[in-house]
C-alpha cells in the first residue's frame, strides 16, 4: 500500500536523524571510546613463570659452603630454577593511574621449602595507566627484600624513574628506558626487531645492565663478606679476605606493540663475588631465565583480548554505523525527495482536479482524483 505524502515526510524525517545520528556515533566512538580502553586495565592479575634454559650453563652458590668450618665455597652446577611472578593492581589507582604490586620468588627446585629460595621480592610502583612510566610522585614506589621477625617484608621507598610490567599503548620502535630491580637503576631497553612468537607480530627489545656494586645498592650482609682466602678459594691461606657481590644481566622482552603487553621475556643473569668488578672470583649465581610456554600463551591470550576491543571499537563499530548511517541518510534524502515532488493529477478533460475547498484538509495529492457526475432525472 501506498504511503500518504505525510508519512513520507514523517519517515524520511526520521532516516534523516537516524543517519546522522549512527554517522556522529561513527567519529565519535574512535575518539572517545578508544580513549577510555587505551589504557592500562585495572583488574590485571598475572602470573608469570620463568626457568632456566636447559641448554646454558646453570650455576648456583652453595650458601652453606660459606659458614662450613672445613672447604672452600662451592658452586653447584646444572641446577633447574624456576622464577615467579605474580603481578596484581593495588591502591591507589583510578582512571588515569595505577599502582603495580609484584611479587617475584627465584628458587631451585632441587631443594624443598626455605632451603630452596634464593631470592623474594616485593615491588610496587604506581604508573601511568597510558604510557606506562611512572608517575611524578616521590617516592612513586618501593621495593622489599628482607622480612622483620614476624614475618612481614620490610619496603624501601625507591623512586622508579623507567618502564617494567607494561610497554606504551602503542609500543614504537625505539629506545624506553627501563627499570631494573636489583640495580635499582634504569637503563636503556633498545629496539633489536619486530618478528613473531605463535603467530602474533612482537617488537623485540634488549636491555644491558653493566656491571653493578650491589653493596653500593643496598648495604645489605651478603652484598660483602669478609672470609679467610682460603675459604674463598683463592690464595692467601687464612687471610682475611673481603668481596663485594656484583651483578650484570642481559634482558630480553618481546612486547605486543598494540597493547603493550610483554608476551616473552628472558634473562641472564650474572651474580658474583670479587675484588674488582671486572674479575669474577666466585659465581653467586649465573642462568638463563626464559618464560615457560604456558606463560607465553596466556600472555598472548591477554594481548588478544585487548586487541580485540580496541579493534571492536576503534574500527568495527564505527565501519558498521559509518555504513548504516550513510544508508538512512541517503534513503531519508531520496523518500523525501520523491515524496515532496509527486505531480497533481488530471481530470479526465486534461485539467488538473481541484479539490473541494471544504474538504481540502481532509485529503492529500495521493488520493483518487474524483469526479462529479450528473445525472438527468426522468420527470
Amino acid at each position: 500500500m501506498a504511503l500518504s505524502a505525510g508519512t513520507r515526510r514523517t519517515v524520511a524525517c526520521l532516516l534523516v536523524g537516524l543517519g546522522a545520528l549512527l554517522i556522529v556515533a561513527a567519529v565519535m566512538i574512535p575518539t572517545y571510546t578508544v580513549s577510555k580502553l587505551a589504557k592500562t586495565p585495572l583488574d590485571l592479575e598475572i602470573t608469570t613463570v620463568a626457568s632456566n634454559d636447559r641448554g646454558s650453563e646453570s650455576l648456583v652458590l652453595d650458601s652453606k659452603s660459606l659458614t662450613t668450618p672445613e672447604g672452600s665455597a662451592k658452586v653447584d652446577t646444572g641446577v633447574n630454577l624456576i622464577s615467579q611472578r605474580y603481578l596484581t593492581v593495588e591502591d591507589p589507582s583510578d582512571a588515569s593511574e595505577m599502582t603495580i604490586q609484584a611479587g617475584q620468588t627465584l628458587r631451585r627446585v632441587d631443594k624443598q621449602g626455605d632451603t630452596g629460595l634464593l631470592t623474594a621480592t616485593v615491588d610496587r610502583v604506581t604508573i601511568d595507566r597510558v604510557n606506562g612510566m611512572p608517575v611524578d610522585t616521590d617516592p612513586n614506589g618501593s621495593i622489599a627484600v628482607t622480612v622483620d621477625k614476624n614475618g612481614d617484608s620490610i619496603a624501601d621507598p625507591v623512586q622508579h624513574t623507567g618502564l617494567q610490567y607494561r610497554f606504551p599503548i602503542g609500543t614504537e620502535q625505539k629506545t624506553y628506558p627501563y627499570f631494573d630491580i636489583n640495580a635499582r637503576n634504569t637503563f636503556d631497553i633498545n629496539y633489536v626487531e619486530e618478528t613473531e612468537i605463535n603467530n602474533m607480530k612482537v617488537y623485540h627489545f634488549q636491555q644491558n645492565i653493566p656491571m653493578t656494586n650491589m653493596w653500593d645498592v643496598v648495604q645489605a650482609p651478603t652484598n660483602k663478606i669478609t672470609l679467610p682466602a682460603a675459604k674463598w678459594g683463592v690464595d692467601g691461606g687464612d687471610e682475611p679476605v673481603t668481596m663485594t657481590r656484583w651483578y650484570t644481566n642481559t634482558r630480553d622482552v618481546w612486547v605486543e606493540p598494540q597493547t603493550g603487553t610483554i608476551i616473552k621475556g628472558g634473562e641472564q643473569i650474572h651474580l658474583y663475588y670479587a675484588r674488582s668488578g671486572d674479575k669474577p672470583e666466585v659465581t653467586a649465581l649465573k642462568s638463563n631465565l626464559i618464560f615457560d610456554e604456558p606463560t607465553i600463551e596466556s600472555q598472548i591470550s591477554v594481548a588478544k583480548e585487548n586487541i580485540d576491543k580496541l579493534s571492536l571499537y576503534g574500527r568495527v563499530l564505527p565501519i558498521v554505523f559509518g555504513v548504516l548511517g550513510a544508508i538512512a541518510l541517503i534513503a531519508g534524502l531520496v523518500l523525501g525527495i520523491r515524496g515532496g515532488s509527486r505531480p497533481a493529477p488530471a481530470t479526465r478533460g486534461g485539467t488538473p482536479a481541484q479539490p473541494d475547498s471544504g474538504s481540502a484538509a481532509n485529503h492529500d495529492v495521493d488520493d483518487a482524483p474524483t469526479e462529479q457526475i450528473n445525472i438527468n432525472k426522468r420527470p
